[in-house]
């Protein structure tokens, strides 16, 4: 056999046995497919603690706009600082958050295609290039005291068949995850907040009355109805007190500083600044120092002498067109009082309700309040 045919003989044996190990290993042919799985998206992010700011965007299909909320520690505490700063008692929602996401992993590669991202749902809610309006996912971003991103993440659909797994991709690349993960943080302002706004125990109250009225806040005309009564012997009692128990707020807007000064020293100034401002949110001051409210409003007695005064306004501002046509989240505006002899008719001598209203002005005095529509519709019994 002479070299040259040697030579042929070896790189076709050679050629053979290539072909037959991708015909074998066909797994070899796109190693960098699954280069990554099992390893940290985010390989320094191990401690939940160090989070002090999480941004969540999620995506309203019906009205095709993103819903961003950001929350982030300042001045020694929490505030939702999409929402005016309002401040907040965060408990353990941010840290399960952040600890659901700390040192995630690249659990299974599903997808190298842009393709499937809309499939997947982890279309970037903040991206404005893409014009699909379905398979946009939830972007969550998290920082550190200096603002640095600890990590960054689209979520997007729960996984089939596998409970506690959601399709990930992280913002700017194009390989979509299946990971394990129960994290899915909310961009709604009233998941972050408390229920139980008024701090009105529903064993407290004592008696509601619901002022018959609904005033026009731009003419002043008043339209005076009858007043309904309720005792713990009304039939709608249970249902009325058990809201005003559980009330969450689905928003909040900053009084002026001059009023909420006011409020906190339990008056109200005759003033032109004050009365516009009230008037933004459906509300009228009198010359005589009383506050209306464009749909009226209810006193609420305690058993420890404290009335709430609970005036409701205007739709508010950021409602959508269809919320406004069904009613709409209300502005609230409340202030409380205390009294001697009401405190006595309820059987406390003890006095601990006039410390209890002023603490609540003080609570109440820089916000006017947003509830959602259902809430209303409970308390605003005609």
């Amino acid at each position: 056999m002479t070299e040259a045919l040697k030579t042929a003989t070896f790189l076709a044996g050679a050629a053979a046995l290539m072909i037959a190990a991708t015909v074998v290993q066909p797994e070899r042919r796109t190693p960098s497919l699954f280069s990554d799985e099992g390893e940290a998206f985010y390989p320094t992010f191990r401690d939940a603690q160090a989070v002090k700011a999480i941004e969540v965007v999620d995506y309203d299909e019906s009205t095709a706009t993103a819903r961003p909320l950001k929350v982030e520690f300042r001045k020694s505490r929490w505030l939702v600082a999409s929402n005016n700063d309002y401040p907040i008692d965060v408990g353990d929602r941010l840290v399960k958050t952040s600890a659901a996401l700390v040192d995630l992993r690249k659990d299974q590669v599903r997808s190298d295609l842009v393709q499937d991202h809309a499939k997947y749902g982890v279309i970037d809610p903040l991206d404005q290039k893409v014009s699909s309006l379905q398979g946009r996912g939830k972007r969550v971003t998290l920082r550190d005291a200096q603002k640095d991103v600890l990590a960054d993440f689209i979520l997007g659909k729960p996984v089939e068949s596998k409970p506690g797994w959601r399709y990930l991709r992280v913002p700017g690349g194009k390989r979509t995850y299946a990971v394990k993960t129960d994290a899915d943080p909310s961009a709604r302002f009233a998941d972050w907040v408390n229920a139980g706004l008024l701090r009105m125990p529903s064993a407290s109250i004592r008696k509601i009355t619901i002022a018959g009225y609904s005033v026009n806040a731009m003419t002043g005309a008043l339209n005076q109805t009858e007043n309904v009564v309720l005792t713990p012997e009304s039939g709608q009692w249970k249902s009325v007190a058990a809201t005003l128990d559980s009330l969450k707020i689905v928003d909040a807007r900053p009084k002026p500083a001059d009023m909420a000064h006011d409020l906190r020293e339990g008056k109200m100034q005759l003033s032109m600044q004050t009365a516009v401002a009230l008037r933004q949110f459906g509300f009228l001051l009198t010359q005589s120092g009383r506050v209306l409210a464009s749909d009226g409003e209810m006193t609420v007695e305690m058993g420890n002498g404290v009335a709430y005064q609970i005036r409701f306004g205007d739709v508010a501002a950021s409602a959508s067109d269809a919320a406004k046509a069904a009613g709409g989240d209300r502005y609230l505006f409340v202030t409380t009082s205390w009294d001697t002899a009401r405190a006595t008719r309820y059987g406390d001598a003890t006095g601990a309700g006039e410390k209890a209203s002023n603490d609540l002005n003080a609570r109440f005095a820089d916000w006017f309040y947003v509830i959602g529509n259902a809430d209303f519709q409970k308390l605003r019994l005609k």
